[in-house]
């Protein structure tokens, strides 16, 4: 690779322009830094996205490709004596992150999730630790995020959650069939159901109109641009300040640090294969909890042999995944989940706060949605050939029948789940990749069949005439969530970033994805990964320049 010269310096440099990236990108450029966000995607525009099932779930139009960006995963509890290759919990790698193919769904955590440590108690084989910051503390970002984003929603409607400063900036969406079906079934049982808070305009809102609603939601992109995502709202702001220099197809290798063993930029391969060096005063790391652990890990020098910022041996480590599945019921009269795409969907915290009786600790986010995708090439059920002509008689006669209530499993931390560097295995461009380690705690299995159980409840109550419980008994990363690799705390020993996101090693290090979550919580994680990239782009741009490196 040639070498070209180094571009101007930066205030704050950016790795990753999804969710949380875009969202820091946003804050910190609004408040008069000059800012660099390297994303290692494609700048994709509206224009490009569609409804092609085939080529957005099947084919990697949206996903990363596994022939091109491997991850090896060890499964322990298996027995297996090496690691195989899978599309392990895929994001995808372009602007906007995740949030270009998303449902969108943007609950808040509970104030009980910044402190579930000291509620639970000790859970053995579990590295279960309060976050180091409070629901409070966050609440105010919590709202900012909700009204750039112009979220529908019902304030109040959720039983468990915290006190909130404002409402939702829109009211919730038109229910769909499946929404009504799962507040119809949630009623009879007498559990509380709310509309689930949706990235998508219920009505004009900051100049943008209502979002379109489409069956082809999740796993699509959004060709009409009116879908509430990091790429149609953090970005252009950003861009919009004069600031922002968002630079697509920018593969990080290394995170280069000066003599003092402070970052001092990131090097990496444009979209020529040149390889170029970015330095800034301050560098910031979005790349979601898996690549960020990884990008750490390859930035090793003779100060920080095992990796940069990573003198606790904790980066990579207390990984959590969150797992995905669902009851399905079949009904007599039609549902058309596909209608609605997964917008306009209903949830339950009915089982979300910790109960001791339950013999488990925790609990998840239940909610509905269409079965599986729920569009016809990727539709199926239990029992259901893959093909054939029984295939086509079940989907004449359940396709519009069916629907899902899924759940999310709040997977407990544990120090042998992590990600390290596989030496023996290279992606296209020649470097280690992840390697994920990962056995499922009991907790995990049993919360999910608790839950499981829990959805059927809901479907019965709701007329379902049959009912699949699709229990789990590993963790795929179906969710494509991912937490816990750079743990944030207030004891460098037990953790790798401060309150403020702030590496313990390296101050003018931060990071701002998932990764500094200390519990990955029972709900979707991405507004709080939002709401916690604005809180922590806002200390350091008040404390630009003299502080902005102290963590003071």
């Amino acid at each position: 690779m040639a070498r070209k010269p180094k571009p101007e310096r930066a205030d704050v440099c950016i790795i990753g322009a999804g969710a949380t990236g875009a969202a820091a990108a946003k804050v910190l450029t609004e408040r008069g830094l000059r800012v660099v966000a390297l994303e290692k995607g494609p700048w994709r525009r509206k224009e490009s996205f569609g409804g092609d099932e085939l080529a957005n779930v099947n084919r990697y139009n949206l996903w990363p490709d596994p022939l091109l960006n491997p991850r090896t995963v060890v499964r322990p509890e298996t027995g297996a004596t090496g690691p195989v290759v899978e599309l392990f919990c895929p994001v995808p790698q372009m602007v906007g992150g995740g949030t270009v193919h998303w449902q969108g769904w943007l609950p808040r955590f509970t104030p009980n999730d910044f402190r579930l440590r000291t509620v639970v108690g000790d859970l053995p084989g579990t590295t279960l630790a309060d976050w180091p910051i409070t629901y409070d503390e966050l609440e105010p970002y919590y709202t900012r995020v909700e009204w750039a984003f112009g979220v529908s929603g019902q304030a109040g409607a959720n039983a468990a959650e915290g006190p909130r400063s404002k409402g939702y900036p829109c009211p919730p969406l038109p229910l769909s069939y499946y929404a009504k079906k799962f507040h119809e079934g949630c009623s009879a049982l007498g559990w509380n159901a709310f509309p689930t808070p949706q990235a998508a305009l219920s009505r004009p809102h900051n100049g943008r109109p209502p979002t379109v609603i489409s069956a082809f939601a999740q796993q699509h992109g959004d060709p009409s641009g009116t879908r509430s995502s990091a790429l149609n709202v953090f970005v252009p702001h950003a861009l919009a300040t004069g600031r922002f220099d968002l630079r697509p197809d920018c593969y990080v290798r290394e995170i280069s640090v000066d003599e003092r063993g402070r970052a001092k930029g990131a090097v990496y391969a444009d979209a020529d294969g040149d390889l170029v060096e970015q330095e800034a005063d301050v560098v910031v790391l979005a790349c979601g909890a898996v690549e960020t652990a990884r990008l750490l890990l390859m930035s090793r020098s003779g100060r920080f042999p095992n990796g940069l910022a990573n003198s606790s041996d904790l980066v990579g480590r207390n990984v959590t995944f969150h797992e995905y599945s669902a009851a399905v019921g079949l009904f007599n009269d039609p549902i058309y989940a596909w209608a609605g795409g997964g917008y306009v969907s209903a949830s339950s915290f009915q089982f979300y706060e910790h109960d001791d009786s339950r013999g488990f600790a925790s609990g998840g986010h239940i909610a509905c949605a269409g079965v599986g995708i729920p569009l016809p090439i990727n539709w199926g059920l239990p029992d259901r050939p893959l093909w054939g002509p029984q295939a086509k008689q079940m989907d004449r006669d359940y396709f519009n029948h069916s629907m899902a209530v899924a759940m999310v499993v709040h997977d407990m931390p544990q120090h042998d789940n992590r990600i390290e560097l596989d030496e023996k295995v290279e992606d296209a461009w020649g470097l280690p990749v992840a390697r994920v380690t990962l056995t499922p705690h009991e907790n995990d299995l049993a919360m999910g069949r608790f839950l499981i159980d829990r959805n059927g409840e809901i479907l019965e109550a709701a007329g379902a005439k049959k009912v699949y419980r699709v229990y789990i008994d590993k963790v795929t990363g179906n969710c494509s969530h991912q937490h816990g690799t750079t743990r944030m705390g207030d004891d460098p020993d037990s953790s790798v970033l401060n309150r403020w996101c702030q590496a313990h090693d390296v101050d003018n290090l931060f990071v701002v994805d998932g990764g500094p979550f200390p519990t990955g919580t029972g709900a979707n994680p991405t507004l709080t990964m939002m709401a916690n990239a604005w809180r922590v782009a806002e200390h350091i741009a008040e404390r630009w320049p003299d502080r902005a490196s102290t963590g003071a």
